[in-house]
């Protein structure tokens, strides 16, 4: 699907150049040169009908937090970066105006706030955190340069409230407000009006190598606390005992890289693990159980515990392809034997963290897993579902909730999971255009007769893809000396920093919250939409697929994917190569952050400008990252002081590049000493069912006496997983939001 902007083709002039930007207090705006002036231009829009109703919604949520709380007005404000040396025109102007508000109430938008605030007002203005681009700044700018505004390089919407109090608000109320108002994880606080989107900032320098040679374990130790790795206590000994034979030290992004490559999340130790109950060794792992069921199936499997989805035998269809994916071309009519796809994953901890932003990001990542299975298949629909613990909804409590049940910092409540999570998966699936057929909702928190507390306080967010791929695709080809190493769709930003080791705490170690936030990912569905329509183009080319392997970016980033990618064969990286959406990160973070909207491919370099091209229509960033050396050794070379072309040309550089990353892939991701695990079992203490006086089964079950047995299982399903349907009907046989005469529900 293409997007065409269509501007108006006459922009009324403005005879005073002074509306045409807001002119702060003690600004460089005010006098001088171009050059000195301040690149950030505001736009102030007030809210329009719809809008209005999310402002009574957030006015009802401030009270609960807030009671002296008298009413709350909102406005948003772009701010926008303008890199020409002069002042937009009257006619640009006109434009960025005609863009930020609605063609119909140009009136809404100023240069000047609307919110005035009184002496028992409190103005407070939040939005994205400014370290790196949003997807929204990346949409609008894209917007803009299609209009025409090529100074545009980046658009940050900030939310403006006004609070109203009866008396002068104390910090403290700030505090509270500021708690309710926005997201501690993706936004902060603008005391003042955002003047420069330059961080003034320099990648932050690596520590020194670990010094195992000197210290031993103890040093590992030191950084498995300061990094937040989750090593346990085998994971220590092993990789002390390997550094050691190496005769080397670690660095510091080496640890890193292994913690994220060899975590739980990763391996599934525990999986596949040596299970000892009271005493006596299973004869089969967990994984080992789940395989022997495919000897009593239907053994119609192509694809199983083998790649990043599974596939079942398909069938002989029809459909419609491109005659030349690299540009507008007519569609041809197609037959061929196309496979069932199916994955499915959980993406609980970042959901805990940050409901929206968790299950967004679970959802797209849960998309690339069905994108990069073979060497590329089509995202067709998906499934859904929640776990939540007891949802203490303000108002109706249950008698079963406990109201004494407490729960960490570091976790939203369940309400909030249930609310937040349901909205962020849905967000992300409408935006990328997937529907979701199936899912299902649970709650639970109880107290055990013997005291112990069962809970999903670590909820459980499960999503489920669909789709579908050529049998001709079915096999990734092996990595071969020479072959390109390539990253497509978004750029590298500091966001999802070891997720892969703190979602594994529960098994391996602590962590504290702070590192909890840093691990969690932000999503763009746009973005994965473009890198989407990359791959397609690719699967659909003519002249044959020229993806020889393709896995997609998760926990441990380009660490995991890039060594995934290249196993057994090893290749050289190097961090010059990568597009940088904060140019503040240092190796460590290159190598080791899970950005979203990222695939890696293996690409032979006669196919390099098909794939080019490919990209530069859809809009997709591609970086040619390394190659492929038969070497079987990962190495990453930050040359970003002396960058290495694609070609290998280099200027001889006074020093040679450091080296961040040189291991052997074969003790990295080779075979290695499965862990031993003794488990108990616990005898559960079960006491007989007791009912209130005067209240049977039958009358709780029905309803009666105001006390009516309501599991989130036993509701609606269409709270929290319609809405992720609700927009792409023509993608599913039967939407779930149709009554039986086809008419929409008009909330829809």
């Amino acid at each position: 699907m293409r997007m065409t902007l269509i501007c108006a083709p006459e922009f009324e002039e403005l005879t005073d150049c002074e509306k045409c930007y807001h002119v702060e207090p003690n600004s460089s705006f005010q006098q001088g040169t171009p050059a000195e002036m301040s690149s950030v231009l505001r736009f102030y829009v007030r809210p329009s009908g719809h809008e209005r109703a999310a402002s009574e919604y957030i006015e009802r949520k401030l009270q609960r937090e807030l009671p002296e709380l008298q009413g709350v007005k909102t406005e948003q404000c772009y701010n926008v970066n303008w890199t020409a040396e002069s002042f937009p025109s009257n006619k640009e102007m006109k434009k960025l105006t005609w863009l930020f508000g609605c063609p119909l109430l140009l009136d809404d938008v100023a240069q000047e706030s609307w919110l005035l605030p009184g002496p028992t007002d409190l103005l407070l203005e939040v939005g994205p955190r400014l370290n790196f681009s949003t997807p929204t700044s990346s949409n609008i700018v894209s917007v803009c340069q299609a209009a025409g505004l090529g100074a545009v390089d980046r658009v940050e919407p900030t939310r403006r409230y006004l609070l109203s109090f009866a008396y002068p608000p104390s910090a403290d109320l700030e505090a509270i407000a500021l708690a309710t108002l926005h997201d501690r994880m993706t936004e902060q606080h603008f005391p003042q009006p955002i003047q420069s989107f330059s961080s003034g900032c320099i990648p932050a320098p690596l520590s020194s190598p670990i010094d195992v040679l000197a210290e031993g374990r103890s040093a590992l130790e030191k950084a498995n606390q300061e990094l937040g790795l989750a090593l346990d206590s085998w994971d220590l000994d092993f990789y002390t005992k390997r550094f050691q034979e190496l005769q080397r030290n670690p660095s510091t992004v080496e640890v890193f890289d292994l913690a994220q490559s060899n975590s739980e999340h990763s391996r599934h130790w525990f999986f596949k693990g040596r299970l000892h109950v009271d005493g006596q060794e299973l004869p089969h792992s967990l994984f080992e159980s789940i395989m022997s069921t495919q000897a009593s199936s239907n053994p119609n499997n192509v694809l199983k515990f083998c790649d990043n989805s599974s596939a079942i035998q398909g069938k002989e269809v029809r459909f419609l392809r491109p005659k030349d994916p690299t540009r507008p071309s007519s569609f041809q009519q197609r037959q061929g034997l196309r496979h069932v796809v199916f994955t499915a994953e959980t993406h609980n901890f970042p959901t805990g963290v940050a409901p929206f932003s968790g299950a967004t990001t679970g959802t797209g990542g849960r998309i690339r897993d069905v994108q990069c299975t073979g060497r590329g298949a089509h995202v067709v629909a998906g499934t859904a579902g929640y776990c939540f613990g007891n949802l203490r909804i303000p108002g109706y409590s249950m008698p079963w909730e406990d109201p004494s049940f407490q729960y960490p910092g570091n976790f939203a409540r369940p309400l909030e999971i249930a609310i937040e999570a349901s909205n962020g998966a849905s967000d992300y699936g409408n935006k990328f255009g997937e529907p979701v057929l199936a899912g299902f909702a649970r709650s639970l928190g109880l107290q055990l007769p013997d005291g112990q507390r069962r809970e999903w306080i670590k909820p459980i967010m499960f999503s489920g893809g669909i789709g579908s791929m050529e049998a001709e695709h079915v096999s990734k080809e092996p990595p071969e000396p020479g072959m390109d190493v390539v990253k497509v769709g978004g750029p590298v930003y500091r966001i999802g920093v070891g997720g892969g080791a703190a979602s594994s705490v529960q098994v391996q170690g602590d962590n504290a919250s702070d590192l909890d936030f840093g691990a969690v990912q932000r999503g763009d569905p746009e973005m994965e939409q473009k890198m989407n329509r990359v791959i397609r183009a690719c699967v659909e080319a003519p002249e044959g697929n020229p993806i020889c392997s393709l896995h997609d970016q998760g926990a441990g980033g380009n660490g995991n994917v890039l060594k995934e990618l290249s196993d057994p064969a090893g290749a050289i990286i190097y961090t010059s190569r990568f597009q940088l959406g904060d140019p503040t990160l240092n190796a460590l973070e290159i190598w080791g952050a899970e950005y979203q909207e990222s695939n890696a491919l293996l690409l032979r370099p006669s196919d390099r400008d098909f794939l080019s091209c490919v990209s530069a229509r859809e809009r997709c960033p591609v970086c040619f990252v390394g190659t492929i050396t038969g070497d079987r050794r990962i190495v990453l070379v930050d040359d970003r002081e002396w960058p290495t072309g694609t070609d290998g040309q280099v200027d001889a550089p006074p020093t040679p590049p450091p080296t961040p990353v040189d291991l052997d892939l074969d003790w990295v991701l080779g075979k290695m000493p499965r862990k031993e695990f003794f488990l108990q079992r616990s005898l559960p203490l079960l006491q007989p069912l007791t009912l209130p006086p005067g209240l049977s089964v039958r009358q709780a079950c029905r309803g009666s006496s105001g006390c009516l047995l309501w599991p989130a299982s036993a509701t609606s399903p269409t709270r929290w997983i319609v809405p992720w349907a609700a927009w792409w009907p023509s993608s599913s046989v039967w939407d779930p939001c149709r009554p039986p005469w086809q008419m929409w529900r008009l909330w829809h």
